[in-house]
Formats: C-alpha cells, sequence, structure tokens
C-alpha cells in the first residue's frame, strides 16, 4: 500500500509516532516493537528524542501490517518476505547465498590442499615450511606436483 492510498492530507516528509500509529492503524508501542524485529525500520530521531519516520519508513510499515495482520504471516515470515522484496536487509550474521558458495568453495579447496600434504606426507615428500638438515626451508617451488584428486580423505 503506498502512502498515497492512505489518503494524507498534508503529506509531509516526517512523521511523527502518534501520527504513524493512527496512519498505520496500530498503537505506538506496536511500532517500537516493529523496529526491533525489522531492520528496515529505522526512524531518526529528532533533537528532543522523538522518533521521526520518513515517507518511505511509513511504506514500509503499512506492508508490515498487511503481512502480519491481513495475510497472516509470523515476524519470520513477514522479515523473509519483506527481505526477498528488497526491503528488509539481511541480518549481519545471516549467510547469503553468495557467502555460503564462496564458503563452499573455499572448503572444498582447504580440503584439496590437505589431501594434497597427506599424499606428500605417505610419500616422505618434504612440505612446505620444512627444514632439512643444513637449515634450508622449502617454499612451494621445491615441492613434488602430485594431484590431490587419488587421495581420499
Amino acid at each position: 500500500m503506498k502512502l498515497a492510498d492512505a489518503r494524507l492530507e498534508p503529506v509531509k516528509l516526517y512523521y511523527r509516532i502518534g501520527e504513524v500509529a493512527g496512519l498505520v492503524g496500530v498503537e505506538p508501542h506496536v511500532l517500537r516493537y516493529w523496529e526491533t524485529e525489522f531492520r528496515g525500520i529505522r526512524p531518526q530521531k529528532s533533537r528532543s528524542g522523538q522518533r521521526v519516520y520518513s515517507r518511505r519508513d511509513v511504506e514500509k510499515l503499512m506492508r508490515v501490517k498487511e503481512l502480519l495482520y491481513a495475510q497472516g504471516f509470523t515476524i519470520a515470515g513477514a522479515r523473509k518476505r519483506l527481505r526477498e522484496g528488497g526491503l528488509e536487509p539481511a541480518a549481519p550474521d545471516e549467510p547469503t547465498v553468495g557467502s555460503s558458495r564462496l564458503l563452499r568453495e573455499t572448503l572444498r579447496e582447504l580440503r584439496a590442499e590437505v589431501a594434497a600434504m597427506l599424499v606428500d606426507f605417505d610419500r616422505g615428500a618434504p612440505f612446505a615450511g620444512a627444514v632439512i638438515k643444513d637449515d634450508t626451508v622449502l617454499d612451494e617451488s621445491d615441492l613434488i606436483d602430485i594431484d590431490a584428486g587419488d587421495y581420499e580423505l
């Protein structure tokens, strides 16, 4: 629901919590609770410490109310629906598809490296960072090239 659909007169850039509660049709304590549950709703504070909602905040709150009250979503379900619509940012500790793929690829690379090190160890080959008898430290160019795909973890 767009703010214009709510027939706001006059249309303002910013609204106080009491005005927003009246527009959305919920009590102010519900708005404060929704602020804790939905990261996309973060009103600014005035110099006197009052919450000041933008028109966009009011539109998001109307969408939250529609999801929760009219469509029967739970808080978690409404949060997910808003995230899918681009109105709610992902939680900082929540893995995203891109980060999951990157993590999976990194783990595959590490697994291959460990497998290669185990093959080297089984064959008695020196490994990077190893010190041989004359105190020479080996680097990667000194290593034997072994296919890690033949070794299972």
